[in-house]
C-alpha cells in the first residue's frame, strides 16, 4: 500500500508540527502547525489547541493568510503569538505581536513597530509584562523616526549597509543596517474601548494632513527600550523575566575582535538599569531561566574551548543577584538542549543528546545524580512543565515518526495527544545497530530498513552522514528524510561517529582537530558492520551528507573508492578559504590548529576521487559559503574532465536557497535530482533529469 513517502508532492503537503506551548494551568497546549501553501511554493502557520490529558480533539485557533508563530501563554491565559497579519490599511508590513484572548474573541494586536517584533523573547509568569526582540535602525531617536527613516530608505530603494565591527552576516540573512534590541512591553496598557479607537484614529488623519510620521498608537502599550545603543549585544542567547515581570535576565553579546562571547546580565525592567551577572574570558554564559518562586536563577555556562580541547556546557543555579553560583549534574555529561525549572523548584526538567535519543531529565538542586525520566528510542523537545496536574507535555519524535504531542507523567509514562497532523505510516522500520572501531569504542547508529528487505533480497545502502559535526541522529528532520529513500528500497545508515553528541566530551573530543580521521574510520567501521547482514547489498551503495556531513563525504570521495555514488550537499572543500569566509571566522580558527586545518582539508585529495560526485549548494549560505562548491567544482573539473570538459559528477545549484533548501518546490527538485543521481550509479539506470531542471 502507498505511503505519504512514495510520492514527494505529497511528501511535502504534510502538515508539520513545529512547536508547543502548555498553558498556565497545564489543561490545554497550543501547537503551531504548517501547511502547504495552495502554489506549493512556502507554508502557512497557524495555532492549534488540544487538551493536555490525552482527550479530545484538535481546535483551530487562527487563520490568518500570513500566519502565525512564536506562540506563549500570559499569567492570564492568553496567547501571545507573532504574525504579519494586518490590523489596519496604515499597519506595516512586518510581524506584530497579538493577543488571542482566553475567554474568546478576535486576536488584537499588541505592538505596531515599523520594523516588526523578531521574537516574543520572555513572558512573566505571574504579571503582565512581555519582553520582545525587534530591530530598530541606529540613526532613529523614537518609534515615530524609525519609521519614517525607514520608509525614507524604502522609497529611495537604499539596501546599503555601514558596518564598523565583524561580523556582517549569519547563516542566511545579512545583519544590519538595524540593530537588536529588547523591548519591554505593559500588557495591561492595552485599551481597547471605543473612546481610544476614535482618538487615535484622529490622531493620525491629523498627523497625516500635517504630513509628519505617524505617532504610536495610544492604544497600544508603548515599548520601552531595555538596550538602547545595543549594537549587536541583544542578540541574545536566552532570556528569561521573573515571576513579577521586574527583572529581565539574558544571555548578551559581549563584542571581540573577530566574534562575540555571550555574558549574563539583569536588566530592572522599570529603570533598564543593567547589571552583569556573570563575564568570564574564554566562557559564554546564556539559556536563563527563573524558578516559579523568583528565588533562583539557572543558567548554561559554556567554556569555549580551544584547537586542544573541545568546549564544554555545565548547568549552574545561583540568587537572582548572582550569588551562590554552583554546578549541579557534576556527573551529567551532557550538553543541555533546554532548561525549565519542575513544578516544585527542586529540580531543573532537561533535554539532551544521549545515546542516539533526546531524552528528558530531572536534574536536582540539591546536587544530587541526573535522573532520566524518558527511556524510549525518540527525542523530546518543547517540554512544558504542569504546576497544577503534575508531569509535563512535550514534542516527541522519531526518524520514523514526526514530531508529534504528548504528555509525560511523573513516572515516565507517555500519552499520545490530539494532533491535527497524525503521523503517516511507513513501510519501514528502524533498527539500531552498532560496532567497535580498532581502538574498542562503541559507534552507534539507526538503520532505515525498507520494506521487504532480507537474505533474499537485499536492499543497497545509502551511508547518510550527518551534520554539526557537533550533533546526533537522534530527531526527526523534515529536511533531512530517510523515509523517502527507504521508501525508493534504499536501506538508510544513519551512524554517530566520533564528534557527535549524546555520548559524553570523551566522543566529542574524539577526531578533535582531526575530522578526517576517527569520524572517517568510524564510518567506515559502522558501514562494514552493517554491509555484513544478509539483508544488506554490499555491492551497491552510496554515501551522502550536508554541512559537516558534507566535509565528511568529500573526505570519504578523496579517501576510498568503495562506494559507486557520493551526494556532497553545502559542504566543506578547503578549509583555508572557508575559515575566513564564514559567517564566524573566529570559531573555526579557534577549534582547529594551523596544522590541522593543513591535514585535515579534503581538497588535497582531489585527484585521488574515483567515485561520481553530485555537488549541492545554495548561493545564499553564509555558513558554508557558495565558495566551497564552486572551488570543489573548479577542482573536479581541473582533474576529472575530459577533452569536452565532461565529467561523472554534476553540481546541483540554487540561486536562492541557503544552508538549508527550505522551498518546498526546491526540496522536491532536490530530492528528485539526489535519487536520480543514486540510481544511475548505484542501479546503472539511464539519469532522469527532472522537469524542471529543463
Amino acid at each position: 500500500m502507498p505511503t505519504a513517502y512514495d510520492d514527494l508532492d505529497t511528501y511535502i503537503a504534510l502538515p508539520r508540527v513545529e512547536a508547543l506551548a502548555l498553558s498556565p494551568d497545564g489543561t490545554r497546549a497550543v501547537l503551531t502547525v504548517a501547511a502547504l501553501k495552495k502554489d506549493a511554493t512556502g507554508y502557512e502557520r497557524s495555532l492549534w489547541e488540544v487538551p493536555a490529558d490525552g482527550t479530545g480533539s484538535p481546535r483551530r485557533l487562527t487563520r490568518s493568510a500570513k500566519g502565525e508563530a512564536g506562540a506563549a501563554f500570559t499569567a492570564d491565559g492568553d496567547v501571545l503569538f507573532v504574525s504579519e497579519r494586518p490590523d489596519g490599511d496604515d499597519a506595516p508590513e512586518a510581524g506584530q505581536l497579538w493577543l488571542l484572548p482566553a475567554a474568546g474573541g478576535e486576536g488584537r494586536p499588541v505592538t505596531r513597530l515599523a520594523g516588526g517584533v523578531s521574537a516574543l523573547a520572555a513572558v512573566a509568569e505571574a504579571s503582565d509584562a512581555v519582553v520582545v526582540s525587534a530591530d530598530l535602525l541606529p540613526g532613529a531617536a523614537t518609534l515615530e523616526d524609525e519609521a519614517a527613516l525607514r520608509k525614507k530608505r524604502k522609497d529611495k530603494k537604499v539596501s546599503a549597509i555601514l558596518h564598523d565591527s565583524y561580523p556582517v552576516r549569519h547563516w542566511d540573512h545579512d545583519l544590519g543596517p538595524a540593530e537588536p534590541h529588547l523591548l519591554a512591553l505593559d500588557l495591561a496598557a492595552l485599551d481597547d474601548t471605543i473612546a481610544a479607537a476614535i482618538a487615535e484614529e484622529a490622531a493620525e488623519t491629523a498627523d497625516a494632513d500635517a504630513d509628519a510620521s505617524t505617532p504610536y498608537p495610544t492604544s497600544l502599550p508603548r515599548p520601552r527600550d531595555l538596550t538602547p545603543a545595543p549594537r549587536r549585544s541583544a542578540d541574545v542567547e536566552g532570556a528569561a523575566l521573573t515571576p513579577d515581570g521586574a527583572t529581565l535576565f539574558a544571555g548578551m553579546r559581549r563584542s571581540l575582535p573577530r566574534s562575540a562571547r555571550s555574558i549574563l546580565v539583569a536588566i530592572d525592567v522599570a529603570t533598564g538599569e543593567r547589571t552583569v551577572l556573570f563575564d568570564e574570558d574564554g566562557v559564554d554564559f546564556g539559556e536563563p531561566v527563573v524558578s516559579h518562586d523568583g528565588t533562583t536563577l539557572a543558567f548554561v555556562r559554556s567554556d569555549r574551548g580551544s584547537a586542544e580541547r573541545p568546549f564544554d556546557a555545565e548547568v549552574w543555579v545561583c540568587g537572582l543577584d548572582g550569588s551562590g553560583a554552583r554546578r549541579i549534574a557534576t556527573d551529567w555529561d551532557r550538553w543541555p538542549t533546554q532548561l525549565a525549572f519542575d513544578s516544585d523548584d527542586a529540580a531543573l526538567i532537561a533535554t539532551a543528546d544521549q545515546d542516539g535519543r533526546g531524552p528528558v531529565f530531572r536534574l536536582p538542586l540539591d546536587g544530587s545524580a541526573a535522573e532520566q525520566l524518558t527511556d524510549d528510542h525518540y527525542a523530546y523537545t518543547h517540554v512544558g512543565v504542569d504546576r497544577v496536574g503534575g508531569g509535563y507535555v512535550a514534542l516527541r519524535s522519531s526518524w520514523v515518526e514526526p514530531p508529534h504531542p504528548v504528555r509525560i507523567g511523573v513516572d515516565g509514562a507517555v500519552t499520545p495527544l490530539a494532533t491535527p497532523a497524525p503521523t503517516p505510516s511507513t513501510t519501514a522500520t528502524l533498527t539500531e545497530v552498532e560496532t567497535s572501531a580498532s581502538d574498542g569504542t562503541r559507534i552507534r547508529g539507526w538503520l532505515v530498513l525498507p520494506e521487504g528487505a532480507d537474505a533474499a533480497s537485499p536492499a543497497p545502502l545509502l551511508l547518510w552522514i550527518h551534520g554539526g559535526p557537533f550533533a546526533s541522529w537522534n530527531a526527526w528532520s523534515w529536511r533531512w528524510a530517510p523515509l523517502l529513500a527507504a521508501a525508493r528500497g534504499y536501506a538508510v545508515l544513519l551512524p554517530d561517529p566520533g564528534l557527535s553528541t549524546g555520548y559524553g566530551l570523551d566522543f566529542v573530543a574524539r577526531g578533535w582537530n582531526a575530522w578526517g580521521e576517527e569520524p572517517f574510520t568510524d564510518l567506515m567501521a559502522i558501514t562494514d558492520a552493517v554491509e555484513a547482514r544478509d539483508d544488506i547489498d554490499a555491492d551497491k551503495t552510496a554515501a551522502m551528507g550536508g554541512s559537516f556531513g558534507g566535509y565528511m563525504a568529500n573526505w570519504v570521495a578523496g579517501h576510498t573508492d568503495r562506494f559507486r555514488a557520493i551526494v556532497t550537499h553545502a559542504s566543506l572543500w578547503a578549509l583555508d578559504q572557508f575559515g575566513p569566509t564564514t559567517d564566524d571566522s573566529e570559531f573555526w580558527s579557534r577549534i582547529f590548529t594551523a596544522e590541522g586545518i593543513a591535514s585535515q582539508s579534503p581538497h588535497h585529495s582531489v585527484a585521488d576521487i574515483r567515485t561520481p560526485l553530485l555537488v549541492i549548494h545554495g548561493d545564499k549560505d553564509y555558513r558554508v559559503p557558495i565558495g566551497e562548491g564552486l572551488r570543489l567544482w573548479s577542482d573536479l573539473a581541473e582533474h576529472h574532465a575530459d577533452e569536452d570538459g565532461r565529467m561523472p559528477h554534476r553540481f546541483l545549484y540554487f540561486p536562492d536557497e541557503n544552508h538549508w533548501i527550505l522551498s518546498p518546490q526546491h526540496a522536491v527538485i532536490w530530492y528528485q535530482t539526489v535519487f536520480a543521481f543514486l540510481d544511475e550509479h548505484v542501479h546503472g539506470r539511464e539519469f532522469a533529469r527532472p522537469e524542471l531542471l529543463g
